[in-house]
């Protein structure tokens, strides 16, 4: 008697929401953090927790012509995330929180893992080429910090710091591909690279592992993050 081990289209898409839930949370949290800690009002806060969280996949979904977007169909994302920046902002005000950058990165880090992944794997259904659903996980992981540092009037670690950030995305989206093209079903090849990913971005936030300068002969060194 053979078992039949084959993954569902409804697990799949279950897979991909648990994981797309995730990062939308970890990236509310960030822009939750990060407003606190310029002095938005709560306004403020709710603005950049929803730019944070729903810009990348909303991005994604405008350049992938999928229609409706991911927050229409999944309307509990935006209650989800006006409750964590109403709470968010009276907690971390009220307990008068010693907010770092580093506190700001700790759950970007997570949503970066999971949306690269998420993003890749969402492009690959849709019909995409490995490379376009690379840059898809990609934009999907990190155009949402970027909107949050540009409205906090901050150059967005993506393009300055020479961090472990958008090529950790890129080897993400590269790796759910790979997975698949391997056999690997498409929730544990989101699941693995997920994980992957994330691990790597927390492991270059705690150990401040840099890319090296594009030149040799240029010693002014990477834009300095604000102190942590």
């Amino acid at each position: 008697m053979s078992v039949d081990f084959t993954i569902s289209d409804s697990t799949v898409q279950g897979v991909l929401f648990v994981f797309e839930a995730i990062g939308v949370v970890a990236f509310a949290l960030s822009g939750v953090v990060a407003a606190v800690r310029a002095r938005l009002d709560l306004v403020g806060v709710v603005v950049i927790a929803l730019l944070t969280a729903l810009g990348g996949g909303t991005i994604r979904d405008l350049l992938l012509d999928r229609s409706p977007f991911f927050w229409v169909i999944h309307q509990e994302y935006l209650w989800v995330i006006i409750g964590l920046s109403v709470l968010g902002a009276m907690v971390l005000r009220s307990r008068h929180f010693d907010l770092t950058e580093r506190a700001i990165q700790w759950p970007d880090a997570l949503g970066l893992g999971v949306f690269a992944a998420s993003g890749a794997q969402i492009a690959l259904q849709n019909g995409s080429s490995p490379l376009i659903a690379t840059m898809m996980g990609v934009i999907t992981a990190s155009v949402g910090g970027i909107l949050r540092d540009v409205l906090l009037n901050k150059v967005p670690w993506l393009v300055a710091s020479y961090q472990h950030y958008a090529i950790i995305a890129f080897v993400g989206g590269w790796l759910v591909w790979g997975l698949n093209e391997l056999g690997a079903s498409p929730a544990v090849s989101v699941a693995i690279s997920a994980l992957v990913a994330a691990t790597w971005r927390l492991l270059a936030i705690a150990f401040n592992w840099q890319l090296p300068n594009w030149r040799r002969d240029d010693h002014t060194g990477a834009i300095a993050l604000p102190p942590q």
